[in-house]
């Protein structure tokens, strides 16, 4: 009675730990209606067009500009950046290249996909990708680890020919993620996530009301908000690994434990 007990207070255990992880939010965002997608790009850092996860933003502009747009992501996505060139009917052969950077500005060097790529003479339109690394809660200073904040995304032609320079393309850009989970979760997370502004929003002044200085935020952020950086399913999988661990237990003793002790009476001759 008392092992069947037992079982059954471990099985709720069990179902405690598992409850979490179905009704957790998950930081990869779903592709949204394109209708509210930027039609146009920026062509500094500062002036990047603002893109959600799944929105597919275009752009006009001319061949040698550069354009920039930027995007969110969180801790424990992996972002996949595509971008389509639209070429004219007449051009020379010309080399793209698309380039991401972090909150802090680094260049992210791309796991896979083809960042660079040149365009044939007859070709009639291009199309570039680049997957970053994992997005980690925190990291050392001297790393180079891609951080939660925004992204931008710079997209321009290397090497142009002089007759193909201000020629009129066409552009697509899209964003999307892969929920990576506890496999990349670490033990810390930033204080504030890498958005324009946030450093000096978060000063105070010099006067005595310690009013916050106005600053202006970047309006785009994840669907479900920036993550603490402290949850993850690996939470779920040790609290799973300690109630095996104890239903073991249970069980190895219940198997060795023999059939209690000794009879204290003597056998009758």
């Amino acid at each position: 009675m008392r092992l069947t007990r037992a079982l059954s207070a471990a099985v709720l255990l069990l179902g405690l730990a598992a409850a979490p992880a179905a009704a957790g939010p998950s930081p990869s965002a779903s592709p949204s209606d394109d209708g509210g997608a930027p039609t146009e790009a920026g062509t500094s850092f500062r002036t990047a067009a603002e893109i959600e996860q799944g929105q597919r933003a275009t752009a006009n502009g001319s061949a040698g500009d550069y354009l920039y747009w930027s995007f969110p992501a969180d801790a424990g996505q992996r972002p996949t950046v595509q971008a389509t060139v639209k070429l004219p009917e007449t051009h020379e052969a010309q080399t793209w290249r698309i380039d991401v950077y972090d909150g802090l500005r680094r260049r992210q060097a791309c796991q896979w996909g083809a960042e660079n790529r040149t365009a044939a003479a007859d070709a009639s339109a291009l199309r570039l990708a680049c997957v970053l690394r994992t997005v980690r809660a925190w990291s050392e200073p001297w790393a180079n680890d891609p951080l939660p904040g925004t992204y931008y995304v710079r997209l321009t032609a290397v090497n142009l020919p002089t007759s193909d320079l201000g020629v009129p393309v066409g552009t697509e850009v899209q964003v999307d993620s892969k929920d990576i989970g506890g496999a990349a979760a670490v033990d810390g997370s930033l204080a504030e996530p890498l958005v324009p502004g946030v450093a000096v929003f978060s000063g105070k002044d010099d006067r005595d009301d310690g009013e916050e200085r106005g600053a202006v935020l970047s309006a785009i952020e994840p669907e479900d908000g920036w993550s603490s950086g402290w949850w993850s399913d690996r939470w779920v999988w040790t609290g799973v690994g300690a109630v095996l661990a104890a239903l073991a237990g249970i069980g190895g003793y219940a198997l060795t434990r023999g059939s209690g002790r000794p009879s204290r009476v003597p056998p009758t001759a």
